[in-house]
């Protein structure tokens, strides 16, 4: 019997795509995203099984650490629908929000493609379906980093698909790339498994019949499309930025989750690490601004600031590095980040009573993490400072 694995499975179509393969027979399903498997949004009748057939992980794609998907050595199903987008000109989009597109959207995908290509070219049996997008394949105004990423995809899927024929192999990669869907969150509502039932079972029929490209409402409404945007790309891309203009869809507020924290980050140890590993649980971009120096606690750096930020710009969980301003109220309107991150001790602060008030208005959350205990900065610099006055005696 089979086995799937879905990146992306936990919400939407990615969940009815994981209903739809245990009617279909298969044995197994492991669910991958960004959290875990939503079992209320699964009918009451098949929750049980459900529960019994399926695996929930939790995975991070914008991380670009990708062994998680080691472990899944008994499958002979893939299928990807992870992404996200927001309607909103490009000028428009954030720092944070362009890498994240791209990451999610394309690098996510191929990269994990690469980790089960050795069975999608082998002679054994093994089904791939990608959720890409009608974006990927007509232009597309105020999706256009969305767009772009999702045109990778598809130019990908359709290379590989080349190249497999060309080797006399069987297995395909299916590119299914609807506009809107019904049901989902990213039309607008709320998901809904029926809604989007009668979707997925064509979309995994496509796939088990190892079809190459399936485009939803083909007949109905994007042979036309596809053909006007073909006949005449400029005039299509005006129409499409006018209707999308006036759609009323278009967001102002970016999909990602920035973070912030601030810090001296010298004789870097297991505390600093504990610190940006939660602070990057509870964000999608995290900024980190390194202290010039000490100074402002009272206390001396062993490490010079340049070595203390290449340290803390290396470690996986940080996405920018900088130095730090004076307030980390200041770093806000540079960074107009959701969420401020500093160590417990803070708390009740004077300095933090400011921020709390500063920040009351602006929808930033402030967290307070516990230090982990059994080390410090303080103690390390203490033992370095008594080290060397025993080296000068």
């Amino acid at each position: 019997m089979s086995k799937a694995l879905i990146v992306g499975g936990n919400s939407g179509i990615g969940l009815a795509s994981a209903l739809n393969l245990l009617t279909k027979g298969y044995e197994h399903i492991y669910i991958a995203g960004k959290d875990l498997a939503n079992i209320d949004d699964i009918p009451e009748n098949y929750r049980d099984e459900f529960e019994k057939k399926t695996s929930s992980y939790t995975v991070d794609l914008t991380f670009e650490k990708y062994d998680i998907f080691n472990q899944f050595n008994d499958i002979d199903t893939l299928i990807i629908t992870a992404g996200f987008g927001r309607v909103a000109l490009f000028e428009n989009l954030t720092e944070c929000e362009i890498k994240n597109l791209i990451k999610c959207n394309e690098l996510a995908a191929v990269q994990i493609i690469s980790k089960f290509y050795d069975r999608i070219k082998s002679e054994n049996n093994f089904y791939t379906a990608v959720m890409v997008s009608i974006c990927g394949h007509i232009v597309s105004p105020f999706f256009s980093v969305y767009g772009a990423a999702k045109a990778g995809l598809a130019m990908f899927i359709e290379n590989i698909n080349t190249e497999l024929k060309a080797a006399g192999l069987k297995n395909r990669v299916l590119d299914c790339s609807p506009g809107s869907v019904s049901g989902t969150s990213f039309a607008g509502g709320r998901n809904s498994i029926d809604k989007i039932d009668d979707f997925a079972d064509c979309f995994v029929s496509k796939m088990l019949e190892r079809e190459t490209l399936y485009i939803p409402k083909y007949d109905e409404i994007f042979k036309d499309v596809i053909e006007k945007y073909r006949n005449n790309p400029e005039e299509y891309g005006a129409y499409s930025y006018e209707y999308k203009k006036n759609s009323g869809r278009i967001s102002e507020k970016p999909q990602v989750v920035v973070g912030y924290l601030s810090g001296t980050f010298d004789l870097f140890h297991i505390g600093h690490l504990n610190l940006l590993r939660k602070a990057k649980e509870k964000c999608d971009y995290l900024i980190v601004g390194v202290h010039e120096s000490g100074s402002w606690k009272g206390k001396v750096t062993f490490i010079p600031f340049e070595e203390r930020k290449e340290i803390v710009g290396s470690i996986k969980y940080v996405d920018r590095v900088e130095k730090s301003f004076l307030e980390d109220s200041e770093a806000w309107n540079e960074y107009h980040y959701d969420k401020l991150f500093v160590g417990s001790d803070y708390f009740g602060s004077e300095r933090f009573k400011k921020y709390e008030e500063f920040f009351k208005d602006k929808n930033v959350e402030i967290i307070y993490f516990p230090y982990t205990k059994g080390i410090s900065s303080t103690q390390l610099r203490e033992a370095v400072s008594k080290g060397k006055k025993d080296e000068e005696k």
